[in-house]
């Protein structure tokens, strides 16, 4: 049973996509990252956040994304290698007004130039939108 304190964290867990058995990579990681949206992430795969170092296929990768973090596209491109071929990058970012906040129109030239499609935004803590990516079909097709 969840506690009435956890349904939003499990919710935010739901909204990513999250599901039992997934392997979730977490890139970007420091200390102003939402400890709550982790701990949902984790409960709800049943497992810990692999790091950047992981070396084995993911079906989600959340990316904590700053302002100054360096080049969003690139960064990406190296987050698409271990991505399973229907797999989700959630690009987590600092809402408006807040310390460190990307321009929704930087992701969403960052993700073309990386040959990602932008598909929904939420909202994924106090502080951090989500914005999530995929692989067009096109491309996912001729992969096989």
């Amino acid at each position: 049973m969840v506690a009435a304190g956890d349904a939003g964290k499990v919710g935010v867990a739901e909204r990513l996509g999250i599901e039992p058995g997934m392997v979730v990579q977490e890139l970007g990681w420091d200390e102003d990252v939402d400890d709550e949206l982790r701990a949902a992430v984790e409960e709800q795969c049943g497992g810990e956040l692999l790091d950047e170092d992981a070396d084995e296929v993911v079906d989600v990768v959340l990316m904590w994304w700053r302002d100054g973090d360096g080049d969003l596209a690139d960064d990406l491109v190296d987050a698409i290698g271990p991505l399973a071929d229907n797999g989700v990058i959630w690009v987590l970012t600092p809402k408006t007004g807040r310390e460190g906040h990307v321009e929704p129109s930087d992701i969403a030239d960052a993700a073309k130039t990386a040959g990602l499609a932008q598909t929904s935004n939420i909202s994924a803590a106090a502080d951090w939108a989500g914005t999530r990516l995929v692989a067009p079909k096109a491309a996912v097709k001729s992969k096989r």
